[in-house]
């Protein structure tokens, strides 16, 4: 089963994203700032596609960035339950998210061959996502239906999908979907799990919730991963130089000045993800009256990072202690990315806890205005 909890933002702690349980080590090399490479996925692509045999059913585009791989048994609750949210998901990324199925029948049930067998039949015809649909979705009407009386149901459902009865049938119990459902039932006793057994971009099985908006943010984050680097920012500040920065909204611009003498990193780093387009058209994923405004996650979700950490920094001096500041947002001492949030008021208690790199010279009426999931449509840099 899919246990365990996806970390949730906390909605009153200071700015914040969730970061991996790892050890990182700073590097830099000559013409880099410093940081500390975040540990991604490779070979994740040849893993999906080996699944993508005969044995299985794929939907969605083949070069989709989430590839969803899923053992299921269509008997299972939990696996109608899951096969909802992932449609919901679909629907919200067509062309994002490609579906792989593979059964996995649970030893619990006794129909999911009969299950399995009206699908592939259904296959024969070209309608194996609509046997598979309607499989899930009318679960509560044959789950504890007598085996035997199974077959005259799944014939009637077929010829609502506008299947050949006759074929169906022949189909139904035929050799070759006998040889899947073979297939099926000895590769399930080689595996130790039961199902749903889910994997998202990854060889190694999903273990948090399932729910829709949980799937929703797993399919974002893993989306964002082809946009993340694998490097060290170059190093191209010039602490003799003033930055402005003008934040183009959907409402207004707001203007900001950097502090690259006193948050050198925060300011190269800002300057770097600016001009890579990394900002480009992203939500402001959290506004809170009278506390702060957040952006800088393309993912949209709060979780988002830039594929490295950097360390904190602290100028002498330098406070929370006005509205317009603009602070990097961090799990924790040495964990800036690219997430960056600005005051709405006073904020001592964020004090010795995140970065301070710039602040509004003005809009700060603008970004009041703002409301969650409004965009980041530019950001433009000037150097003076």
């Amino acid at each position: 089963m899919l246990i365990g909890c996806l970390l949730l933002l906390a909605a009153c702690t200071p700015p914040s994203t969730p970061a991996p349980v790892v050890t990182l080590t700073p590097t830099a090399t000559p013409g880099t700032m410093p940081c500390s490479i975040l540990p991604y996925a490779t070979g994740i692509t040849e893993m999906m596609s080996a699944f993508a045999d005969e044995y299985a059913h794929a939907a969605g585009p083949e070069d989709a960035p989430v590839t969803l791989l899923v053992f299921t048994d269509f008997q299972c609750p939990a696996c109608a339950l899951l096969a909802e949210n992932i449609r919901q998901v679909q629907a919200a990324h067509p062309q994002d998210v490609r579906l792989i199925v593979r059964y996995l029948p649970d030893a619990r049930y006794e129909k999911n061959a009969l299950a399995i067998q009206a699908a592939e039949a259904a296959h024969q015809q070209g309608k194996f996502w609509e046997m598979y649909d309607l499989l899930f979705t009318r679960q509560p009407e044959w789950y504890s239906m007598a085996a035997d009386e199974f077959p005259a149901w799944v014939r009637e459902q077929a010829a609502g999908l506008g299947l050949d009865a006759e074929q169906f049938e022949s189909d139904f119990d035929g050799e070759a979907a006998a040889a899947i459902v073979q297939q099926a039932l000895e590769a399930a006793a080689n595996l130790p799990y039961v199902p749903p057994l889910l994997y998202i971009n990854s060889a190694t099985p999903y273990s948090g919730m399932a729910d829709a908006a949980s799937l929703d943010v797993m399919v974002r984050l893993a989306m964002l991963e082809t946009r993340k680097f694998h490097a060290c920012p170059p190093w191209t500040l010039d602490p003799a130089r003033q930055y402005i920065v003008t934040l183009h909204t959907a409402r207004g611009d707001a203007v900001l000045q950097l502090f690259p003498e006193k948050a050198p990193l925060a300011v190269n780093n800002f300057i770097f993800l600016a001009r890579a387009g990394w900002y480009d058209g992203i939500p402001f994923h959290r506004v809170e009256a009278g506390f702060v405004i957040q952006t800088g996650d393309p993912s949209g979700t709060g979780y988002g990072n830039p594929g490295y950490y950097f360390t904190t920094e602290a100028a002498p001096g330098l406070t929370f202690d006005r509205p317009g500041l603009v602070g990097m947002s961090n799990t924790g001492t040495d964990t800036n990315g690219s997430q960056f949030f600005i005051t709405y008021a006073a904020q001592p208690e964020l004090n010795g806890q995140f970065t301070i790199f710039g602040e509004v010279l003005s809009g700060l009426d603008v970004l009041a205005s703002l409301s969650a999931g409004d965009l980041l449509v530019s950001v433009e840099v000037e150097e003076r």
